[in-house]
């Protein structure tokens, strides 16, 4: 499950604010090719994606326990990404290939 960013609004806020991600679910930016983590209150795994397909997506870069109070490095081939809470992205390694449903 994933809570979509689809304006730019949503982008730019994000999980600022919150105080957690529930289990099983992602913020999910797109476009987005890099991400910051002002204002918040946890750690976060972060997937820059590719569009492969429809609904498909490779994992270009895993960027894992990403702290508060950062920004990350532009991925400039990404263009999506997934934020997940910090070790949900464990299993998964860059290379592999994201189906959505």
């Amino acid at each position: 499950n994933c809570y979509l960013a689809e304006s730019f609004f949503d982008r730019v806020i994000g999980l600022m604010g919150r105080s957690s991600l529930p289990s099983g679910y992602g913020m999910w930016l797109e476009p987005c090719n890099s991400i910051h983590t002002f204002f918040m209150r946890f750690q976060i795994d972060v997937l820059y994606l590719s569009k492969q397909a429809q609904n498909q997506y490779l994992i270009l870069k895993i960027r894992r326990h990403v702290k508060p109070w950062r920004i990350d490095k532009p991925v400039f081939q990404a263009s999506a990404v997934l934020e997940l809470s910090a070790g949900t992205s464990n299993e998964l390694k860059e290379g592999d290939c994201l189906c959505l449903s």
